[in-house]
């Protein structure tokens, strides 16, 4: 099978060709359908993640069908549609784990990271972990819902969002762009901060009432004009200080819920959060469970990301384009 492979950290991605893996008791062999490019991928290569294990084949925006079953597996047959996510297994018996918060374990293991992931033919993927793909779902275009999309609707629904809230989405790229259309699919009243005026337009085909070029304005001042301020704000964007930029355009009461960040200190005023009874919290992905939520809400909502399929080979000139800052929309790999 055709795979790509990283070799270590600030070396590009090369492509080879590998054996069929089998699978052994509890594993899952998937015939990879398709599989998203994420941030997370380019953060793989620039060195990270100090739980990396090198080489390693990237990408946890997997989707496929079920292949062959390894001794033990229930509940999945040969043929069934699949995807696979962030998380490719935890310990089982901590308490995380029991109380179905897999993606708190310790021993948390992170597929294209630590096992290998999606950019390739087939995958081994552990059957607690695999969730079956609602009926007619296409594939390609929901690649970025076990991932992106799960982040998003776990984000949101973490933060205390409802039918009336008023929510705030600071980024409206891969994951910002998500949660605009869960927010709305709630029933929130939604605001997008961008950094420019250019990413107006966009915001308000997604459905956003309110848009805050943050070069141009204060983006927390303009959140306070809308309506007195956001009851929840998702950080979509890959920067604490964007986070820092829009605490104090919170409500009172209300969230911060960090999905995008960077390497920097992040740098809160406590006065504001203590006056205000503001709370900041962070949201990882998300756990087994989550993603058939996840899942379940976008089929019935018809909540797809717009996507570019391209193929393998394609790969490491798309994952150099996403570091560069020129991503060029959600990039998905495809596989015939």
């Amino acid at each position: 099978m055709r795979a790509a492979l990283a070799t270590g950290a600030g070396t590009p991605l090369s492509l080879v060709d590998r054996d069929v893996p089998e699978p052994g008791p509890g594993e899952v062999l998937v015939k990879i359908s398709a599989c998203g490019l994420c941030y997370t991928d380019v953060n793989l290569l620039r060195g990270h993640y100090p739980m990396a294990r090198f080489p390693i084949t990237p990408g946890h925006e997997i989707t496929g069908t079920v292949a062959a079953l390894g001794g033990g597996v229930t509940g999945l047959s040969v043929g069934d549609a699949v995807g696979a996510q962030f998380l490719y297994d935890s310990c089982g018996h901590c308490d995380y784990c029991v109380s179905g918060d897999q993606i708190l374990c310790r021993s948390k293991r992170i597929t294209g990271i630590t096992n290998d992931g999606g950019y390739a033919e087939y995958g081994l993927f552990k059957s607690g972990y695999v969730t079956p793909l609602p009926a007619g779902l296409d594939p390609v275009a929901a690649a970025p819902l076990m991932c992106a999309g799960l982040t998003a609707f776990n984000a949101l629904r973490r933060a205390g969002a409802t039918a009336g809230s008023r929510v705030a989405v600071v980024g409206a790229g891969g994951v910002g762009a998500l949660a605009v259309r869960y927010a709305l699919a709630m029933g929130a009243r939604v605001a997008v901060v961008g950094r420019s005026a250019e990413g107006e337009r966009a915001a308000k085909e997604l459905g956003a009432e309110t848009y805050v070029a943050a070069r141009d304005t204060d983006p927390a001042a303009a959140l306070r004009a809308w309506g007195g301020g956001a009851d929840v704000i998702v950080n979509a964007a890959p920067s604490n200080q964007a986070a820092s930029a829009v605490l104090t355009g919170l409500a009172p009461d209300g969230t911060l819920v960090l999905c995008g960040y960077d390497t920097t200190p992040l740098t809160l005023t406590a006065q504001p959060m203590v006056f205000s009874r503001l709370r900041v919290m962070a949201s990882p992905s998300g756990s087994p469970h989550d993603l058939r939520d996840t899942l379940a809400f976008s089929a019935q909502h018809g909540i797809l990301p717009k996507v570019t399929p391209i193929g393998l080979d394609r790969a490491p000139e798309a994952l150099d384009a996403m570091g560069g800052g020129s991503g060029g929309g959600r990039r998905v790999i495809a596989f015939a």
